[in-house]
């Protein structure tokens, strides 16, 4: 105990002479922002700098990371989703002063402030295998038992479904939220998903460390650990990933090609890593075609390159997944609406309604309003037809919906809104590959 204290004050030490350093310069590039950091380096660096230029719905164009020892180079070209410098001051300073913050590379300090995530909402996660309409069904319960949603994020791929739903007590706290506090109401609310879950269900607190878990990452790690990739799947032609030996230098080398699209760094950075994986080199780059290209060069966290066959077919299969699993081939729809009790359960019930399955959501609710977008197929992956969007706005009634890159419009691929009543649409493409569904498989409360 003693040696491992002194471990963590030389480390402490380390770090407070070496502070990260942080530039963000507008004029190195002509067509991006360039970010540059340099920090003490350790397991989980690299994803830490990622996760936070993931999270601004920053896109990465182009990138190139070294570490050197126990220090670690890294810079990134990088825009908005339309393609244009980072020019807004409040985000600079705040990429500026988040990187630059110890806490951004060591969780641990962050911990010790007493910031209880618990104390806020009670978190749900759910892994198993999907089935039309599961979503609104959970939604349904939530809802009859009084819990707000605060927040939510589901993800399929392969079969398997993961989400984390953030829920605060509309019942005892109505106007100020919070966390379910009474032991009793958890454990029937554990009970109504198990027998909604059909009795094929294992039902157990999750740790409380869960709940600090940046909720991406934390889906990630779910469908990892519900091993969602592999035989059963059917990567995407696209996606290409291979794994050789450098043997000179000791190291393995990752190749990844695929489709472009915002957030995959951080999807392939936080798989590597979540499998102990150290990348000490690396460069992102995109190519002609909407494609992307990234190269790694990783050892084990033990220091030793992957060693037999069976590792690096697990390592491909792992970042197929990862770069799938967010895909989002299907119509992604934006329900925006002032926020009450049961929207969600009725949102999700009109889908079901009307024979759509939801690929992937994005729930939210701030301030009193909702912001819910979710990615949509028919259960065979058909194109939708128009009617089935009309259905649609006139049973969701008073809410703005948004859907991207109509199919049904020829407006040369652009972007734009239709009025419809209170209605604004922007269509979008459709899912190409059917998963059915069956049954989550866990459900975590904590």
């Amino acid at each position: 105990m003693a040696i491992a204290d002194d471990h963590d004050e030389y480390a402490k030490l380390v770090r407070g002479m070496n502070p990260p350093r942080v530039v963000i310069d507008n004029d190195a590039s002509d067509d991006a922002t360039v970010i540059r950091v340099d920090s003490v380096n350790s397991h989980g660096t690299l994803l830490a700098v990622v996760q936070v230029i993931a999270d601004l719905n920053l896109v990465i164009r182009k990138a190139y990371f070294s570490s050197d020892g126990n220090w670690f180079m890294d810079v990134f070209n990088v825009t908005d989703r339309d393609g244009r410098k980072i020019l807004d001051k409040p985000t600079i300073s705040y990429i500026q002063t988040t990187l630059e913050a110890e806490d951004c590379y060591y969780p641990e300090v962050r911990n010790t402030v007493g910031i209880v995530p618990s104390e806020e909402y009670t978190s749900i996660e759910l892994t198993g295998t999907d089935r039309p309409g599961l979503l609104s069904e959970v939604c349904a319960v939530l809802a009859g038992m009084q819990c707000a949603v605060r927040s939510a994020e589901l993800w399929t791929h392969n079969t398997r479904v993961a989400a984390v739903v953030q829920v605060t007590d509309a019942a005892t706290k109505p106007s100020g939220g919070g966390a379910i506090e009474d032991d009793a109401r958890i454990a029937d609310i554990s009970r109504r998903l198990g027998n909604l879950l059909r009795g094929q269900s294992g039902v157990r607190a999750a740790e409380a460390a869960a709940s600090l878990t940046h909720k991406e990452r934390r889906l990630h790690q779910m469908m990892f650990e519900d091993r969602d990739y592999g035989a059963a799947g059917r990567p995407d032609p696209r996606t290409e990933v291979s794994v050789t030996h450098c043997a000179e230098r000791g190291y393995t080398v990752v190749v990844v090609r695929c489709r472009d699209r915002p957030k995959l760094l951080f999807d392939t950075v936080c798989t590597i890593t979540d499998m102990g994986y150290v990348v000490h080199h690396g460069t992102v780059s995109t190519e002609h075609g909407n494609g992307a290209y990234q190269e790694y060069y990783i050892r084990h966290v033990d220091g030793h390159p992957v060693s037999s066959d069976a590792e690096r077919r697990r390592v491909v299969e792992c970042l197929e997944a990862a770069v799938e699993r967010r895909t989002a081939d299907g119509l992604e729809l934006e329900v925006r609406t002032d926020d009450r009790a049961g929207l969600l359960s009725d949102i999700t019930r009109i889908f079901r309604e009307n024979g759509l399955t939801i690929r992937r959501a994005e729930i939210s609710s701030e301030g009193g309003e909702a912001v819910d977008t979710f990615y949509l197929s028919d259960p065979q992956g058909h194109p939708m037809e128009p009617k089935t969007i009309e259905t649609i706005r006139a049973q969701i009634g008073e809410a703005t919906l948004r859907v991207k890159n109509n199919p049904f419009v020829d407006d040369g691929g652009s972007s734009s809104d239709v009025a419809a009543g209170s209605t604004a649409f922007l269509f979008g493409n459709l899912f190409k590959f059917y998963r059915p569904f069956q049954s989550f498989g866990l459900i975590k409360l904590y």
